[in-house]
This record gives C-alpha cells, sequence and structure tokens, in this order.
C-alpha cells in the first residue's frame, strides 16, 4: 500500500500561492487568455498549423497526383462532420418542459441505484466484477446495447484483468455525446468504499438511462445518441503514474484511435476514426460531497458548453426545481486541468466537460468516504442539471408518456 498523501489529487486555484493548495502531479496550469477553441491550446502533436490534422503529407509527384485529387473529397467530408459536431447548438426547452424533466428524478429510485455500488471495487476482486455485471445488467434494462472492453496490462501487482463496460442507445448512430466515470475503487489499508469516487457518478450514469432511456428513440438529433463508459482501473495501484493510472481509459482511448468508422456529409465520403464519433466526452468524478464547485477547464474546447451547465442550475433553481443547497457549476473557467481518465481522449483531441469537484471533497481517499457522508441534495440537483444539459444536447422534449418505440 503507499501512502495516500503521496500522490494526493488535491485542488489547485487560479490562485497558486493560497494558503494550504499544493500543485501535484496531477495538475498542469494552463496558459491564461487562452482561447478553448484556439488551436495554440489544443494537445501538441495532434494538429499542424492553424489547427490542421497532422499525417497528411502531399507529394507533387505524378505518380500520385490520382491520389491526391481523389484524396479531397474525404478530407471535406471529415471537415463538414467536424463543423456539424462544433457548431452544435443545444435545443431549446419550455418551462414546461423542464418541470416535466425535473419530475423524472426519484431519490428513493437513486438510491436503489447506488446501492450495490456502495462496496469496496478494488480491481480483479469478486465485489468488483459483481459491481461491473451490475451495470451491465442495468443499462440493458433501460435499452441500451452494451459490450466489454476487456484485456490485461501490468500493474505494480503483476498483470491484472481490466473490463470497461460501452453502453451505447442505438449503436449504429453516427455521432456520440458520451457521459463517463469510472467504477473501480482504491487500494487503502482499511475498507474503502469511495462513495464520491466514483459510485456516485456511476449511479448518476444509471440515472439518466433510467430516465431518459424512454425518450431516447423520439430525440430530434436523430444523428446523435447516447453513450455510457464505465471505465475500469482509474486509481492507481500504488502512485500516480502515467503507467499506474487510467487503465481503462488507456486502453480504449488507443482502440478507438485505431477503429475505423466511415464519415459521410451526405455527398462525400471518409473512413475516419471511432474517436471521430465523439461529439463531446462528459466525464464525472468525485461527486456527493456537500457544496461542491465545478468549473471548466481552460484548453477543453467545451467553455460554452460548460456555462450551459451553469445556465440550466441557475433556470431550474428559478422554477423551483431544485434542493435549497448552493449552486455547484460556475461559469467562471479554472486555469488548472486535473489529470484523470478524459487525459488520452484529450490528448486525441477529442473535446471534454471535465464535471469534477475541485476542490476534493474533505473525505478524498478516506476511508469515511462511503454514504453516510454523501449529500444527497447536492446530489439530486447536480443529477438534474446533467439530466437536461443531455435532453437538450440530443433534442429531447415532451417528458409525459413516452411513445412507443417501434424501431
Amino acid at each position: 500500500m503507499s501512502n495516500d498523501a503521496a500522490h494526493q489529487r488535491s485542488f489547485a486555484t487560479s490562485s497558486p500561492r493560497q494558503k494550504g493548495v499544493t500543485r501535484p502531479r496531477r495538475f498542469v496550469e494552463l496558459q491564461r487568455g487562452c482561447s478553448t477553441m484556439s488551436p495554440s491550446c489544443w494537445p501538441r502533436g495532434l494538429f499542424g498549423p492553424k489547427g490542421q490534422r497532422r499525417g497528411m503529407h502531399m507529394s507533387w509527384a505524378p505518380l500520385v497526383t490520382i491520389f491526391v485529387v481523389y484524396a479531397m473529397c474525404p478530407t471535406n467530408a471529415l471537415a463538414q462532420w467536424r463543423h456539424n459536431q462544433r457548431s452544435h447548438q443545444l435545443s431549446a426547452m419550455t418551462t414546461n418542459d423542464l418541470v416535466q424533466l425535473s419530475s423524472l428524478g426519484n431519490a428513493a429510485a437513486f438510491r436503489q441505484l447506488l446501492k450495490p455500488i456502495l462496496v469496496e471495487r478494488i480491481v480483479d476482486t469478486q465485489s468488483h466484477r459483481q459491481v461491473g455485471d451490475y451495470l451491465k445488467s442495468t443499462v440493458e434494462q433501460y435499452g441500451f446495447s452494451t459490450e466489454w472492453d476487456a484485456f490485461t496490462d501490468t500493474t505494480p501487482y503483476g498483470r491484472k484483468p481490466f473490463r470497461s463496460l460501452i453502453a451505447t442507445y442505438d449503436p449504429l448512430v453516427p455521432r456520440r455525446l458520451v457521459l463517463a466515470c469510472h467504477y473501480d475503487s482504491k487500494i487503502l489499508s482499511q475498507k474503502f468504499i469511495a462513495a464520491t469516487d466514483s459510485a456516485v457518478p456511476c449511479a448518476i450514469l444509471l440515472d439518466i438511462a433510467r430516465t431518459l432511456g424512454p425518450f431516447l428513440h423520439q430525440r430530434y438529433n436523430q444523428h446523435i445518441t447516447l453513450q455510457l463508459l464505465f471505465l475500469d482501473g482509474e486509481e492507481a495501484f500504488l502512485e500516480w503514474t502515467e503507467k499506474d493510472s487510467i487503465y481503462g481509459a488507456r486502453h480504449l482511448a488507443e482502440k478507438w484511435s485505431k477503429a475505423w468508422y466511415p464519415s459521410t456529409n451526405g455527398s462525400a465520403f471518409e473512413l475516419s476514426k471511432e474517436l471521430d464519433r465523439i461529439d463531446v466526452f462528459m466525464l464525472l468524478d468525485l461527486i456527493g460531497a456537500p457544496q461542491p464547485t465545478f468549473r471548466s477547464t481552460i484548453g477543453h474546447g467545451t467553455t460554452e458548453l460548460f456555462i450551459e451547465l451553469a445556465k440550466i442550475e441557475t433556470a431550474l433553481r428559478g422554477i423551483g426545481q431544485l434542493r435549497s443547497v448552493p449552486n455547484a457549476f460556475s461559469a467562471a473557467p479554472n486555469y488548472y486541468a486535473i489529470e484523470d481518465d478524459h487525459i488520452p481522449f484529450l490528448k486525441r483531441g477529442v473535446p471534454i466537460m471535465h464535471v469534477i469537484a475541485a476542490p476534493f471533497p474533505r473525505v478524498w481517499h478516506k476511508p469515511s468516504d462511503n454514504e453516510a457522508n454523501l449529500d444527497f441534495q447536492s446530489i439530486y440537483n447536480i443529477n438534474a442539471v446533467v439530466r437536461v444539459f443531455v435532453a437538450r444536447y440530443l433534442g429531447l422534449t415532451n417528458f409525459g408518456s413516452p411513445t412507443v418505440n417501434n424501431g
């Protein structure tokens, strides 16, 4: 076992001299004044000058002239695909829509979804496998297709098996809004339930499936679907390093960066990568403690979308649909990036919404991170905000009785 304080993921604010604030390896300072959509803020090595994709080298030799001319059409297809993703607008909702959508929230149902996850979930243990199976069977009940990304990797304790759960509603739909969390728990010397890290985020994803699943087939944006990722092996076995952390995320991002998918704008065609199907990757982590604060991270390419979360929270509070606890989502940016499961996707150019409580909860990586210390009022509000965001992104309305899905 390691000394947990040695690799603490403590929060660094925009004021690095603040008393008690440290800047450990899991934090990266970002350039101030940097636009999230500017190529200078994107991960190095992914793009060339002016945001151009690296990897295409043109030659003017006669033997390849025909190939270059042919390649221009597929490039236009991918460019149009990217434009459609980056210019996507959230659908409007009436007050009645928001009230109906909020009414789908059910505290008792959420606790029921959460309870089976509130156990130790150390990789390669029986309880860890049972939780994975529970997540799979539950999302399948709500109409999602599932698959495992199963693999083995080298850890400080030798080779270990991992499996990340991929749950997709209508997998044939080309574009995805991805919600992600990790379901493993850290090894501590005492029993560690890891309620905020990340049993509650897992339960939020299940509750999104429960509440929105019956309506997904009637979404306005039929070219975009919802995908849920329950990633394995986020926690370090010993000390957080590039190799001893985020095992499942690293494996899946690498796998999807090599898997081909046909993209089209209706008139041109191209084989792009599976990663290109992701519009936005929303990662939930460290949720459930009292009075959390969530901020967008400069350089993640989603500042405008993150601001929408704060607007949604304000709107829901204005119509009396939230519990009486302080707002959690801030429109102010965060200039310190936290290392987490999103990193392998960010490095490959995927836009990220990192919904992580910062400062970290007081119970972070302590045995006291259990059900008794959860703030279910805050959880209810966060769940409601994420639910509305997903519904608006996918173009869902009319949350009365869902229509019959004949598809």
